[in-house]
């Protein structure tokens, strides 16, 4: 089959992200032997002019679209980033009578409402190379589409239950240029190559929806055919990679051996990383910076004992703290974010939060205020509880967890803060 695979996300928040998992499944639709051709929608200003011309040269027999985010999770101006996607599904419906698929990480969070605001097709929720595939085999035979994993129809629900596959070898991983490549308009534009090796987070804390997107349990790619990628997107002209796993040093032993590979293979690269603020030692943070490691994102959210402990995490203050010394130590850009405003959240935990973030002197801090509230998440059941939504809320336009009392002040005291702080920002 012909299958037009379309990266809907407009937006550029923070820095250019290349669109990974569409390529995901761009190489695994190629390798099931259908033909692809991927169009990138990221900062194009003729998007109607793009996708018309793309459908009427390569006739697509099936469309996939793929959501990143669906807001900016932003409270003090929410952007709801869905609207310019319902427009991308309207004008793909004008143009074809070609199904229309939508998956991506954002769409997996909310699978009903999401394709019924869309109002697409079908929709595949969670880990989905499998499931496209098994989509695209029924299609062409014209089959039921009952049982197909992850996958929902508009007005019927979901039709088969979600699983993940454990083993990330059994799935393909895209190859430089061919799936991923920097669009001819970000060419001027410094590009960090997203790459995943392991996907799932174990953690729980009480905000995420990563175990709706992909799955409870952490699983892991061979580190032998994560090096062999890298070094062909290193062969292809990329330098830059940001490595999207939840939690970097989870294990701690598939981390080391990581730079290990990365320092014994000479493959020179500069690279981020999401760490967990728990389980990091200097052994560990030593590898990173000899292996290539610049930068850290450090989600340690708050500096109050008791706040961290209601979000379910699993460290402390001082962990924190000895994770930063030893970043610095290193020459390790860390990048700290603060998330405030959750449950038991008052104005001497956010006071308390701020004093400790500063005292860290790291090198940029990122503080938001109001939790994201998601569905399925204890956060969400919190929040019913507490009557910041009702049960019948299906959370797609986004609200947010702070109480109304704390709202105001936060916002004020934190800009008071970060007019005296050049590297921090909300």
């Amino acid at each position: 089959m012909r299958v037009l695979l379309i990266s809907a996300n407009t937006e550029l928040i923070n820095m250019p992200v290349l669109p990974l998992g569409l390529g995901c499944i761009a190489s695994a639709t190629q390798q099931a032997g259908h033909d692809i051709a991927l169009l990138n929608l990221m900062a194009r200003e003729d998007v109607r002019e793009v996708l018309e011309a793309s459908i009427e040269d390569f006739r697509p027999e099936v469309i996939g679209i793929s959501i990143r985010n669906i807001d900016d999770q932003e409270l003090v101006s929410p952007k709801f980033l869905l609207e310019p996607v319902k427009s991308i599904v309207s004008f793909c419906r004008n143009l074809t009578d070609s199904p229309l698929i939508i998956g991506g990480a954002g769409y997996s969070i909310f699978p009903l409402s999401a394709l019924e605001y869309l109002g697409a097709d079908i929709g595949i929720q969670g880990q989905g190379e499998n499931s496209f595939i098994l989509v695209l085999e029924r299609l062409e035979r014209g089959e039921d589409l009952t049982g197909v994993p992850g996958l929902y129809l508009r007005g019927r629900g979901l039709q088969g239950k979600i699983n993940f596959k454990f083993n990330l070898d059994d799935l393909p991983l895209p190859l430089p240029g061919e799936h991923l490549s920097a669009p001819a308009n970000l060419k001027d534009q410094e590009i960090w190559l997203p790459f995943q090796f392991r996907r799932g987070c174990p953690m729980k804390c009480i905000y995420c929806s990563t175990p709706v997107i992909e799955g409870p349990i952490l699983h892991k790619r061979s580190l032998e055919r994560v090096v062999d990628l890298l070094s062909q997107y290193v062969a292809f002209g990329f330098d830059r990679f940001f490595f999207v796993d939840n939690v970097f040093n989870f294990p701690l032993s598939y981390a080391k051996e990581l730079c290990e590979r990365l320092i014994a293979k000479k493959i020179n690269i500069k690279w981020r990383c999401i760490l967990y603020p728990w389980k990091v030692d200097e052994d560990l943070v030593k590898k990173m910076a000899l292996a290539g490691c610049v930068e850290v994102s450090l989600g340690f959210e708050s500096g109050s004992a008791r706040i961290i402990k209601n979000m379910n995490k699993r460290y402390s203050p001082d962990e924190v703290r000895y994770i930063c010394n030893l970043l610095k130590k290193y020459h390790i850009h860390t990048m700290g974010f603060l998330l405030l405003g959750g449950p038991g959240e008052n104005k001497d935990t956010v006071t308390e939060s701020l004093i400790f973030a500063d005292s860290l002197n790291i090198n940029a801090m990122k503080i938001t205020i109001g939790i994201r509230i998601y569905p399925s998440t204890p956060l969400a059941h919190q929040a019913l509880k507490d009557g910041m939504i009702t049960a019948d809320d299906d959370l797609l336009f986004p609200k947010f967890y702070i109480t109304d009392d704390m709202k105001r002040w936060a916002i004020d005291t934190v800009k008071d803060w970060i007019n005296g702080h050049h590297n921090w920002h909300l």
